[in-house]
């Protein structure tokens, strides 16, 4: 398959699984993975923070290639070492991860690099220093990862206040799912991250191919506004 360029393939995103197999109802990974992809999520990227590095690195190896072969894009959370290593696409970096301007200079401007931020100096920041895109939240409250309470609870209003005020590619992440999620993206979202919404349902493929067509439907609503 022909590999999109970083833009196109962040241009192609709807839907963003996070992956975190203590989240995801006694099922392994890798099992998760496939089934969303059959679903149509376009976005892996790998979380797994509870697993030592060499376990990550395997498990990492195991999606590069999965997501390689359905032409799915492939991030890793916090480390630009094992990214690299992987060879996956981008990495998404925290406010406590490896500077934004040092992570550009060691993977260099072909590699995707997302930025978590919660408020508009952060988000502005991000887009100044070269950042592809910005994951958004907590948009809701969350139980998937500790959130300080200042980077929490946003809501459709506190994305709609970093879409007026930043152009890059908007990723909301936090407590979303698909009945949440259409405020969300009416206020600017351009994709939506989720873990646990996908993880912990029954039919990992049924419901990424419904939350995906409600993402779809209401961005195309959106745009004919």
């Amino acid at each position: 398959m022909v590999r999109l360029s970083k833009v196109e393939q962040i241009k192609s995103w709807n839907l963003y699984l996070v992956t975190e197999e203590e989240l995801s109802a006694g099922r392994k990974t890798i099992e998760i993975v496939q089934e969303a992809i059959a679903g149509g999520v376009e976005v892996i990227q790998l979380r797994e923070k509870n697993l030592p590095l060499i376990e990550r690195y395997h498990l990492g190896r195991e999606l590069r290639k999965i997501t390689r072969d359905y032409n799915v894009s492939f991030l890793v959370n916090d480390r630009v070492d094992l990214a690299l290593a992987l060879d996956a696409d981008g990495v998404h970096l925290g406010q406590e991860d490896l500077p934004l301007s040092e992570a550009r200079k060691i993977m260099g401007w072909e590699k995707i690099i997302g930025i978590s931020v919660s408020n508009i100096t952060e988000a502005k920041l991000a887009e100044q220093g070269g950042a592809d895109y910005l994951g958004v939240g907590s948009v809701y409250p969350t139980t998937s990862k500790k959130v300080e309470d200042i980077r929490s609870h946003l809501g459709p209003e506190g994305i709609r206040k970093i879409r007026a005020e930043c152009h890059l590619p908007l990723v909301a992440i936090g407590g979303l799912n698909r009945d949440n999620c259409i405020p969300v993206i009416r206020s600017g979202a351009d994709a939506i991250a989720v873990i646990t919404a996908l993880t912990k349902v029954s039919n990992v493929q049924e419901e990424a191919s419904k939350f995906k067509k409600v993402i779809v439907r209401t961005k195309e609503q959106v745009k004919s506004k």
